[in-house]
């Protein structure tokens, strides 16, 4: 449920990845400084170089901020909520990405000008966020096949990250792919049968190509949990294709809903936390208590 935001800025910081956009994100966050300076807002303009710059500087404000914007891709702005004493501040996105899911989950647009209208004038959409074995997570965690592209995609990175990077890792993976043994416990559930892909998400869409249940919020208090049966790397492609054509879940993929999901299995098996990767099971997603408030058309 979101609501109309109303309230005036007076300090902001603008976190922003050199390399987003190739380049671009940078002159789209001086542009933002600029235009918020002449609004009376004091702003800082924060170039990461590393990961952890983000969450460090954020931690280490002297004086709070009440409005944080995010020029980059999904990864910078997990680090932003991360990063975060007060849930209460407001966050803005400028997605300068690879992927940026979430923006384009829920419309938000890459030039400044319409950015600029919603932060004034737009409305406050409250986030459910998670902890993956220590990470946090906003978008998705899957565990198997996904993963193992994405720590592909680790090993042969050159550089910034791109699409072509991810569809190379894919294809690579498909030929070498051997399907874990999963078993999943849901609040408390354990389920009986293994399965060979689980994906946990809070978003209607994942990676930006596949489409998930069109009922999924971001508030809801729950994540979306989509079970993939071990019937090889065939049933898995099969529910890609079902989930690029139409929605899922689709044939074989059950969904179901919790706020607390445990996933094992007999041999080491890769994850992935909003596209990172994030090691290999056992794998804990907990629901956190507070939300995020992302300002959205």
């Amino acid at each position: 449920m979101s609501s109309l935001h109303t309230e005036p800025f007076a300090r902001a910081l603008v976190v922003v990845n050199p390399v987003s956009g190739r380049g671009q994100g940078v002159a789209a966050a001086e542009e933002l400084r600029n235009a918020l300076h002449e609004r009376g807002v004091h702003v800082e303009v924060l170039k990461t170089r590393s990961k952890g710059d983000a969450f460090t500087r954020l931690r280490s404000l002297q004086e709070p901020v009440d409005l944080v914007v995010s020029v980059g891709g999904d990864g910078t702005l997990r680090e932003v909520f991360d990063g975060l004493v007060d849930t209460e501040t407001a966050v803005g996105v400028l997605p300068y990405g690879t992927a940026n899911v979430l923006a384009h989950s829920i419309g938000l647009p890459r030039d400044v000008h319409h950015a600029l209208d919603i932060l004034y004038r737009g409305n406050v959409q409250r986030i459910d966020v998670a902890r993956v074995n220590g990470n946090l997570s906003f978008l998705c965690t899957g565990v198997g096949f996904d993963a193992q592209a994405v720590r592909a995609v680790e090993r042969r990175r050159r550089g910034p990250i791109t699409k072509w990077s991810y569809a190379r890792a894919v294809a690579g993976e498909i030929v070498r792919y051997r399907q874990p043994d999963l078993k999943v416990t849901l609040d408390g559930e354990a389920l009986q049968r293994s399965y060979g892909f689980v994906l946990v998400a809070n978003t209607r869409d994942y990676g930006g190509f596949l489409k998930l249940d069109q009922d999924a919020r971001l508030d809801d208090r729950l994540f979306e949990v989509y079970l993939f049966p071990r019937t090889g790397l065939p049933g898995i492609l099969r529910g890609a294709l079902q989930g690029t054509l139409k929605r899922l879940p689709g044939r074989g993929v059950t969904l179901r809903r919790a706020a607390s999901i445990r996933i094992t299995s007999q041999t080491p098996c890769p994850f992935q936390v909003d596209g990172d990767l994030g090691g290999e099971t056992p794998v804990e997603v907990e629901l956190l208590p507070n939300q995020y408030r992302l300002l959205v058309p």
